[in-house]
């Protein structure tokens, strides 16, 4: 029981995080001045509510409840982004940049739980699949903001 405990929390935390990537991209979508961006990021919204879903089934699996909503810190976050893109105005490459900084610190998220040596097998595996859709995107939006700003 303590095993599924411990699984059962550090899932929530990753569908809270993960959650808090949905928002961000559909934020995100409706930011972007570029078509292609707006209709990338809405894809990459979708995926994630299909990682949100499986995370979920596997807490019901396991007998507990799962999360159905972001962070307050990510709410918070928002909030600012917003009142500071009415002040100064906001461009495809400070939205890519703000995926970027998004994409990362959910990533530390998503290494931190595959390090825990106290989940078990199978909730592990269920994150090193799902960890492949997050480690994905990460990298492609990392790499199109270097593009940007030629970092």
């Amino acid at each position: 029981m303590l095993n599924q405990s411990h699984d059962i929390a550090v899932l929530n935390s990753l569908i809270e995080t993960t959650l808090d990537s949905v928002d961000g991209y559909r934020r995100s979508a409706e930011e972007a001045s570029s078509s292609r961006f707006s209709s990338e990021f809405l894809s990459r919204a979708t995926e994630r509510e299909q990682v949100v879903r499986q995370l979920q089934g596997e807490v019901r699996r396991l007998g507990g409840s799962p999360e159905d909503d972001g962070s307050v810190l990510a709410a918070a976050h928002r909030a600012f982004l917003t009142i500071r893109d009415r002040a100064t105005g906001g461009d495809d490459a400070s939205v890519i940049a703000e995926v970027d900084h998004g994409e990362s610190y959910l990533r530390g998220k998503w290494e931190t739980a595959l390090k825990d040596d106290e989940l078990s097998p199978e909730v592990r595996s269920l994150i090193t699949q799902c960890w492949e859709s997050v480690r994905a995107g990460q990298e492609k939006w990392r790499a199109v903001h270097e593009n940007m700003t030629g970092s």
